[in-house]
């Protein structure tokens, strides 16, 4: 009994840790909030346009299509004959489960069910998700590759920011760590092979990812004139594509929270633009992808059902 309790509690550590990094990002995004003050949160919320926020909403609804067009090239050239309306319910009940339901399971989950629901080859149907994150991570590598343009400021901006120091790795962590890097990318490897033959798939998937990342980047670019900001859109790139990357760390549910604080930190100390407006930029950039998976409700319930086609 000691053995199967003791399995079962590191089985839940990882979501356990995740619960609690949400709660702690949470909390320090309250605090910062606070110490902004929500009345001028508030005032810079109403600063924005009707239109600015609708033009950047329609931006993001794009985006949606965008991933859902990048996931179905993939599923396609891997012969899996489902139409497009399919991939599209199954996208958006995925991007509704990310933003709305409180679970650690994450959209992915709910999209390879969907497909397997649908009765489709389930090994084929979760290497497409991994390739599908891995030409999102290359297209947003790309992105950051513009702050290149600004290395001097940002030096100087982390050299402001962080006292020297230096760290220290344990040899039992490295090793443990190196060993799972290892396996990653076996898997990795396992799920590319499948697309490695056919390049364009993969450049069509890669442009389906730009398409994405620019209405991403676009809606931040509209958005911050409506707070008296203004910021190249390079630059917007690359600082969204850092955001990103931190989010991906699970250290928390969806990166709620952990978005918030990294894109607020980035745009304040690299793109110069006030707290109170990167603290606001950070929340319309978590309310426009839950206004646009709203669609997503229509389709779920058949989906966690296990209603079978």
């Amino acid at each position: 009994m000691r053995k199967s309790s003791s399995m079962l509690s590191k089985k839940n550590l990882p979501n356990i840790l995740r619960w609690v990094g949400t709660l702690l990002a949470l909390v320090l995004l309250i605090y910062l909030l606070s110490q902004q003050g929500w009345d001028e949160i508030i005032y810079a919320f109403r600063q924005v346009p009707l239109w600015r926020f609708l033009l950047a909403l329609g931006l993001t609804f794009i985006s949606r299509f965008a991933v859902t067009g990048r996931w179905h090239i993939l599923l396609r050239s891997a012969e899996i004959k489902i139409p497009f309306s399919q991939t599209l319910q199954i996208t958006f009940a995925g991007l509704f489960a990310s933003n709305f339901l409180p679970t650690t399971i994450g959209g992915d989950v709910i999209r390879l069910g969907g497909v397997i629901r649908f009765g489709y080859d389930r090994a084929v149907s979760l290497a497409s998700l991994v390739v599908d994150r891995l030409v999102g991570m290359a297209g947003m590598g790309m992105a950051a590759l513009t702050l290149i343009f600004s290395l001097p400021a940002l030096f100087h901006a982390l050299k402001l920011s962080f006292p020297a120091s230096i760290v220290v790795m344990q040899a039992g962590w490295w090793y443990r760590t190196n060993e799972r890097l290892k396996g990653a990318f076996i898997h990795i490897f396992d799920a590319l092979r499948l697309w490695l033959s056919q390049p364009k798939s993969i450049l069509e998937a890669l442009a389906f990812t730009w398409v994405h990342m620019l209405c991403v980047f676009g809606s931040i670019y509209v958005l911050l004139p409506g707070l008296g900001e203004t910021m190249p859109f390079w630059q917007i790139a690359g600082l969204w594509a850092l955001t990103y990357f931190v989010t991906l760390l699970p250290i928390s549910v969806n990166g709620l929270g952990v978005q918030e604080l990294s894109m607020t930190f980035f745009f304040t100390t690299f793109g110069g633009i006030s707290t109170a407006n990167a603290l606001t930029i950070a929340l319309f950039m978590r309310i426009l992808p839950m206004f646009a998976s709203l669609p997503g409700a229509i389709f779920i319930p058949g989906m966690l059902a296990g209603d079978k086609k």
